[in-house]
């Protein structure tokens, strides 16, 4: 795996670092001083701000990534990165505007369950603002092969910026203002710190190219194409992330969006050793599809989707075997032991993301990119449609279900286009072996809570684990499933 693995252990590594800052956060701090209210308002407004540096991207991220090889010499970089930074603003700018003509409506529509989010809704902007661009030089600085030092920024910076601030407003050091504020202010430190760590890199030239763009007219209209069908698909994929929450907060208040927020941030651990494999390999993806190396392309592919199986079905396991003890535990852990289904059908819908994204990846870095934006419209609107239909029924399960079945639709249209577009093989047979283990761990524990008595929570729970997770565990390695992680096993094992 060479470049990817390290990087993606290292980064692997500090993400989980800052799980460990998040758990604390997430799981003694806001539940036991927030009020589900106050941790809905949090949740919503950092939703916001993701959807909107979703779009007023303009589809840079995504370009980042697939034209850098095209610009890229030995020598220099004929300001490429000028582009990087530029189009973002001018996102922004339209961005903006269209959020402040859309205060009314949305005003209207979240003002009778959720009044708490109307009142700080114009803090959308500064806050997207910071994270748009702690995400355009998180990219960047993925494309110089440097993950590390972002991800730290992303996992632990911000984290420990958010924990010290909830502690602040607990102590009632600050008000709810300072510390809608403070969170805005927290994600522009983190903006400010990948920014000078992008230029420490290397030389960066922010002046434009132009005789570059004039000899290479052709790669300009790629270019130019490629980034107006992601700005299109931009509008209907990256709605369906945070449709879910916004969806609770107009039809079920912010009380609920705080429960179902503490069930998401369980579900997302599922997929985080995924950002830091993605964040290094989709470089090295995007530059085997310019090679026209298929042979490549394909064992990348396996390589991710067969490891973030293992590693994400392993962490859904872990969670879901443990789940009556996180809330035992947890402070005023009842009142969020009500979304424990939420949990695990989020888990599962997290664990498709991580295992499949790759693939959408290599779809949105070929020339059969535009599948994507019918795939995106498929997505978007079963989602709206979902959503809408079964959180009157459901409630927060049916939140969850709609992520589910429309992530399923979504992943199962793309691995179809890259199989049969792409002449890709996306799984293995130590893939379905992966598969059949993880579902044969799941089973075990249904039949070990209905069969075998109980010896109380602790003690249940870590037999459990110890005997199931170990077993599991060893069996992966023992059967070689992932080759990757058993050589990386033997490194660490065999290090002085």
């Amino acid at each position: 795996m060479g470049v990817i693995a390290k990087q993606s252990i290292r980064g692997t590594i500090v993400t989980y670092l800052g799980i460990a800052v998040g758990v604390v956060t997430t799981f003694f701090v806001l539940t036991r001083f927030l009020t589900t209210e106050e941790i809905g308002l949090a949740r919503v407004l950092i939703d916001a701000a993701t959807l909107f540096v979703g779009l007023a991207q303009l589809g840079t991220g995504a370009s980042i990534i697939r034209f850098y090889p095209y610009f890229k010499d030995e020598k220099e970089d004929h300001g490429f990165f000028f582009w990087a930074i530029m189009v973002p603003f001018l996102g922004f700018l339209v961005f903006a505007l269209v959020f402040w003509l859309c205060h009314a409506p949305l005003s209207a529509w979240f003002g009778d369950k959720s009044p708490l989010f109307v009142d700080y809704y114009y803090f959308v902007l500064p806050l997207a603002f910071f994270m748009l661009y702690q995400s355009i030089c998180e990219t960047t600085c993925n494309v110089l092969m440097h993950i590390v030092v972002p991800r730290g920024v992303r996992e632990l910076l911000v984290r420990v910026g958010l924990l010290v601030l909830y502690l602040l407003y607990a102590r009632r050091i600050l008000s709810l203002d300072g510390l809608v504020i403070g969170i805005c202010l927290n994600y522009g430190i983190a903006a400010l710190v990948n920014a000078v760590y992008f230029f420490s890199l290397k030389r960066i030239s922010l002046r434009p190219d132009w005789a570059f763009l004039k000899a290479n007219k052709p790669l300009v209209i790629r270019y130019l194409t490629y980034t107006g069908f992601l700005i299109i698909s931009a509008l209907t994929s990256v709605l369906a992330p945070t449709l879910s929450s916004f969806f609770v907060t107009a039809k079920m208040g912010l009380d609920s969006t705080g429960i179902f927020a503490i069930a998401t941030y369980m579900a997302v651990m599922v997929s985080i050793p995924n950002r830091s494999v993605s964040a290094i390999a989709s470089p090295q993806l995007a530059r085997a599809i310019k090679e026209q190396n298929r042979e490549e392309c394909s064992f990348l592919v396996r390589q991710v989707t067969r490891n973030m199986l293992l590693i994400g079905g392993m962490i859904l396991l872990a969670i879901w075997i443990n789940i009556d003890l996180i809330f035992h535990i947890l402070p005023n852990g009842a009142t969020f032991a009500s979304a424990k289904s939420v949990v695990l059908i989020l888990g599962v819908s997290q664990l498709v993301l991580a295992t499949f994204s790759i693939c959408m990846n290599t779809l949105n870095y070929s020339r059969y990119y535009a599948f994507s934006l019918l795939f995106a419209l498929v997505l978007t609107g079963s989602a709206l449609l979902l959503n809408n239909y079964l959180i009157p029924r459901y409630g927060m399960d049916g939140a969850a279900l709609s992520n589910l079945l429309s992530y399923g639709a979504y992943y199962l249209m793309g691995i179809a286009a890259v199989a049969v577009l792409c002449r890709i093989r996306i799984v293995d047979r130590q893939w379905w072996y992966i598969l059949g283990l993880l579902i044969a761990v799941f089973a075990l524990n249904e039949l070990w809570l209905r069969f075998i008595p109980s010896f109380g929570i602790w003690a249940d729970s870590l037999l459990r684990s110890a005997v199931l997770l170990g077993g599991g565990c060893v069996i992966a390695y023992a059967a070689k499933l992932s080759p990757e992680i058993n050589d990386q096993i033997v490194q660490w094992r065999n290090k002085p």
